[in-house]
């Protein structure tokens, strides 16, 4: 049976409008995000100040993005997702012209704060937002291809932005890249509705029973808080957000610091960030294969994949500690890694968000477990960075590894937590 089967023309051609903006969306968000990052080295010329005190600015970043998720958790629950995307990348936008403004540091790190504050409204509020136009048969593997957005905002700011950078300077590049943003705000305008209902259609999805969620929270459209705190304290979420806490600080590692790793290894700074994308490309197979197996194999047991990949994670990282000495070798240990790190990855922020507590608290969910796994990121930067910064090179990048691996098992180890809770619940269920 095909995606689209038991829908009609116009439930069809509203849910491929919904989900086409809310992949576009987050996309967007990364325009109003990642120019920051191609432009430190101009922005360290401009403001007259060094490396490290730019990198200040994107761990302030970091730090508000963590608060913006616990924040933007309960305004998407109170207020809904479509009010979270269009407020969130509205003001973000905002921001990011005023950025194309600024000639003082101190200015633009305070608004960079506040950019990461609206920036954590992004991922809660498109899986909230598309949450409700997907049938839980079909939901991991559509999710798979749809949690690619962010690949695609990637491209689009290095593509665009770089130009713009090249070409006009910095200043261009952000608004140039806002430009956009303001185009895929009137996508999802247009295009975005949280549920069928919205305009006039019957239901896409049948409510599940309340008693085969793993985590009871009230279904109505708009919540108070104290409603929404039932939701916060489920032991399930914190121990979601522990499981993220290990991959989203494993992720960014890799993100910040594979093609430096490769570059001491021996290969040039050329081919160590050619190389060094073969982590990305083995996980978005990994994200792909994983949503497509939950649907297909797993049933829905978002958890069970979650621990056979955890556990893949390890002997990756094995694999990286005993067989990483040639550079190429090292490169394509880490696809391996690469591969079990976003299966997981995707799932604790997709479909697993939606299917915990249901559809319509997708977007706090996600959210909450977002924002206790972003703690990780802070965190890694300093902690490798200290690692590193030390006599050896050799050791710092060996010591690093075995953090990794540490990092690795205590996913593990969230993982078993979790599936033993589940297990206990499905059986109560059972009797």
């Amino acid at each position: 049976m095909g995606m689209n089967s038991g829908l009609t023309k116009e439930q069809n051609s509203w849910r491929w409008k919904v989900i086409i903006s809310t992949y576009f969306g987050y996309a967007g968000y990364y325009l109003t995000r990642k120019v920051f990052t191609i432009s430190k080295t101009s922005l360290s010329e401009t403001f007259g100040v060094g490396l490290d005190s730019i990198a200040h600015i994107w761990t302030i970043y970091l730090i508000a993005y963590m608060l913006g998720m616990f924040i933007n958790s309960f305004i998407g629950r109170k207020w809904g997702p479509r009010i979270l995307l269009l407020g969130g990348l509205g003001i973000s936008i905002i921001i990011n012209i005023i950025f194309g403004f600024t000639n003082s540091y101190s200015t633009f790190m305070v608004f960079m704060f506040f950019n990461g504050l609206v920036q954590a409204s992004g991922w809660p509020g498109t899986v909230g937002g598309i949450a409700q136009w997907l049938r839980k048969k079909e939901r991991g593997t559509i999710m798979g291809f749809w949690s690619t957005n962010y690949l695609v905002g990637n491209i689009m700011v290095k593509m665009l932005g770089g130009y713009l950078l090249a070409m006009w300077g910095w200043q261009y590049a952000f608004w140039g890249a806002t430009l956009v943003a303001f185009g895929i705000w009137w996508l999802i305008y247009f295009w975005q509705k949280t549920k069928p209902e919205d305009v006039g259609l019957e239901p896409i999805i049948t409510p599940e029973d309340a008693d085969v969620r793993e985590v009871k929270a009230s279904d109505e459209d708009h919540i108070t808080f104290k409603k929404y705190t039932k939701l916060l304290l489920n032991p399930i979420i914190p121990l979601m957000g522990l499981s993220y806490f290990a991959i989203k600080f494993l992720r960014y590692a890799l993100d910040s610091w594979l093609p430096t790793f490769l570059n001491l290894q021996g290969m040039d700074k050329a081919s160590a960030a050619y190389y060094s994308s073969i982590f990305d490309i083995a996980g978005f197979g990994g994200v792909v294969i994983a949503g497509f197996a939950l649907d297909r194999f797993f049933k829905g047991r978002w958890e069970q994949i979650v621990l056979l990949m955890s556990l893949g994670l390890v002997v990756g990282y094995l694999v990286v500690i005993n067989y990483g000495h040639d550079p190429v070798l090292l490169a394509f240990s880490f696809g391996l890694v690469g591969f079990m790190l976003y299966g997981p990855d995707t799932l604790l922020c997709g479909a697993a968000a939606v299917q915990v507590a249901g559809e319509k608290n997708a977007v706090a969910v996600a959210a909450l477990v977002n924002g206790i796994g972003s703690i990780g990121p802070i965190i890694q930067e300093e902690v490798i960075g200290w690692l590193m910064g030390g006599k050896s090179v050799e050791a710092g990048m060996q010591n690093t590894n075995y953090l990794a691996l540490a990092m690795s098992v205590l996913l593990v180890i969230s993982a078993l937590i979790i599936n033993w809770n589940l297990r206990r619940k499905i059986k109560k269920v059972d009797k």
